[in-house]
């Protein structure tokens, strides 16, 4: 990350997923990086976005260790024990279309309202949500996966809301939503992810690629692994 200070100080939200733990190992390899942190559910101090609690309790230990320069939010739930994407209105159920939008929206937005006040005020710093092109309203074009689209859409809204308020507050900070694209992890597996998908460590590599090039008036937007600009 060659636009962050030397001995930059990083925060990986969600280390115990796939991208999680890729963007760990990545941050933890790079010479310029002074300390890198994961938090998940098995992490001390613990953040599961099924405890809101949790959210900012986490945040708050990390006071301490912080500023930091760079938070990546590497979440997200696409099929659970409440069921598959729905492919059609029939499909629709509370339970599921609830535990989505927690894991997805809710969880994402606490996260974004306690960890941002611990990022560098002093310096530039990134906060990069990962969000899902499928959450673009302007690209539908296929339909279904009801839930998890809202959920993303949703996302997006409150990242670029929170970006316009982050502006006026921490002028030199970006927040980003981002589309890794298909990877390898258990989120795809039932949907072709080992035989479409990249390995975790490339999408890894190009997100922070994408985020060390984003400038603070590009603040608020949606970007692809490969550097393009998503439509809302």
């Amino acid at each position: 990350m060659q636009s962050l200070p030397e001995g930059y100080q990083a925060l990986v939200i969600g280390a115990s997923g796939a991208i999680g733990s890729a963007f760990l190992e990545q941050l933890q390899r790079d010479p310029r990086c002074g300390r890198v942190v994961g938090l998940s559910r098995s992490s001390q101090p613990a953040i599961d976005f099924e405890n809101p609690g949790s959210i900012e309790t986490a945040a708050v230990h990390m006071r301490s260790l912080g500023p930091f320069h760079l938070v990546v939010l590497a979440t997200g739930t696409l099929h659970s024990a409440q069921g598959m994407p729905e492919r059609k209105l029939a499909q629709l159920n509370y339970a599921q279309m609830e535990s989505t939008f927690r894991i997805n929206t809710i969880g994402p937005a606490l996260a974004i309202a306690h960890f941002t006040p611990l990022l560098d005020k002093c310096t530039r710093s990134l906060m990069a949500v990962l969000s899902a092109k499928v959450g673009s309203i302007g690209d539908n074009r296929l339909g279904g996966w009801y839930s998890y689209r809202a959920s993303k859409a949703a996302l997006n809204m409150l990242i670029k809301t929170a970006s316009i308020e982050m502006s006026r507050t921490n002028p030199l900070a970006v927040l980003a939503a981002l589309h890794p694209g298909t990877v390898n992890s258990a989120l795809s597996a039932p949907f072709r992810g080992a035989e479409i998908g990249r390995p975790p460590a490339t999408a890894a590599a190009e997100l922070l690629e994408v985020m060390d090039g984003l400038l603070p008036e590009q603040t608020g937007d949606f970007w692809a692994y490969d550097g393009q600009r998503l439509p809302w």
